[in-house]
């Protein structure tokens, strides 16, 4: 079981602030199974019009966070001759939106894999704030050459 920093994400996903959307791996099982963190706060930039008297996280952005947390784990799938190359979102099945998402949550992505086909992947993801399911979702994702 792996944990991985902010560092180790950076030098993994191609994406960078404000798009980064995982501060943190808790736990990595290869081909199995990752648990991460997206801390939520107000400094965010989609804040300032989601909405401004109201803060809710975009539900969008939480499964983009589940699908970056699902990218680390297609990428660590491969070996490791095949890591530089990009994960590319693929496709959404039974979103689910549970209850909002503001300022001052910590989400915890769990996500599991389902299958994978050579450098295709298919994974079930739930986001938790605390005890309470916020999201989940099935994503589907490849990793691919850099453009």
């Amino acid at each position: 079981m792996e944990s991985f920093d902010i560092n180790q994400i950076l030098e993994m996903l191609p994406h960078r602030y404000p798009f980064a959307l995982v501060d943190r791996v808790l736990e990595h099982i290869p081909n199995k199974r990752i648990k991460a963190i997206k801390n939520v706060t107000i400094n965010e930039p989609f804040f300032q019009g989601h909405f401004p008297q109201a803060p809710v996280m975009p539900g969008v952005l939480i499964v983009e966070a589940m699908a970056q947390a699902g990218g680390i784990m297609a990428l660590l799938s491969l070996p490791p001759e095949m890591r530089d190359g990009v994960v590319y979102f693929m496709g959404i099945d039974k979103a689910r939106f549970r209850k909002p998402v503001v300022p001052g949550d910590q989400i915890v992505l769990e996500l599991d894999m389902l299958r994978k086909r050579g450098t295709v992947v298919k994974v079930t993801g739930k986001a938790f704030v605390g005890d309470e399911l916020v999201a989940e979702a099935d994503l589907m994702a490849s990793v691919g050459e850099q453009v």
